[in-house]
């Protein structure tokens, strides 16, 4: 049972790998003056996962008998800050459906309509990427299996590609934010005298006109770190079973 507790890890992977799917794995929250916490106690809040981008604001409770579970729009909200600098909107991915249930490959807000041959090819990337990432989850999951049941050393290291699924995306999430702050030409420039190209922030806060931004992992992410260190103790533990499996030979 030793020798084969890669695979118990391997399954547990698989496991943890779709808890992160389905989890908020960053959020972004804009505070500024004109929000007050009694109505955003935690900002202008957008949660991002690897299928889409999610209004991250709940209900406020500030009678008892006004007490509702229905939030702000917060994802329209930061839309709307990002139309005033001259930001593109953000690709939502799966969350971006019209009122008719089909999918909008490119959102519009405040009357931005930009034709289909406009649109710029990074944000057509996204959304494809976005809606199509539970096949790649798919593909890891297959991958582990393989690492799971094949004694082959060939495949010692297939868990590795899905173990790196954190650092996958934070490279993206960090490339397409760059990308956001380096286009501001949405409707020929910001409405803000003086907003130049900027990188937003990635991890911690930061500070863009009159907005406080923050920039935090979410459960999710933290879900990807522990299966990162779960799937590289099965692929130890792995490598040794099948070293002692040679060496008695």
């Amino acid at each position: 049972m030793k020798n084969r507790l890669y695979q118990v890890l391997a399954i547990l992977g698989v496991v943890l790998l779709f808890v992160t799917f389905y989890s908020p794995m960053w959020h972004v929250a804009l505070q500024s003056i004109q929000y007050p916490k009694a109505m955003y106690p935690k900002g202008i809040r957008i949660n991002f996962t690897f299928d889409g981008v999610y209004n991250g604001c709940k209900g406020v409770k500030e009678r008892e008998e006004l007490a509702e579970d229905v939030g702000a729009d917060c994802l329209m909200e930061m839309n709307k800050i990002n139309h005033f600098i001259g930001m593109y909107p953000i690709v939502q991915g799966t969350n971006d459906i019209n009122e008719i249930g089909d999918h909008v490959p490119y959102p519009i807000y405040a009357g931005d309509k930009i034709p289909a041959d406009k649109i710029p090819g990074q944000l057509k990337t996204l959304d494809f990427i976005l809606r199509h990432s539970i096949y790649l989850f798919i593909v890891f999951a297959l991958l582990l299996l393989l690492f799971a049941f094949t004694s082959k050393k060939t495949f010692a290291w297939a868990a590795l590609i899905p173990a790196l699924t954190p650092f996958y995306f934070v490279i993206v999430y960090a490339y397409y934010l760059y990308w956001y702050g380096h286009h501001l030409g949405l409707h020929g420039g910001g409405a803000f005298e003086g907003i130049k190209a900027f990188m937003p922030t990635v991890f911690g806060e930061g500070k863009v006109a009159q907005f406080t931004t923050q920039s935090y992992p979410d459960v999710g992410f933290f879900v990807a770190l522990v299966t990162f260190v779960v799937l590289v103790l099965a692929i130890l533990l792995k490598r040794k079973s099948l070293s002692e499996s040679n060496a008695t030979k």
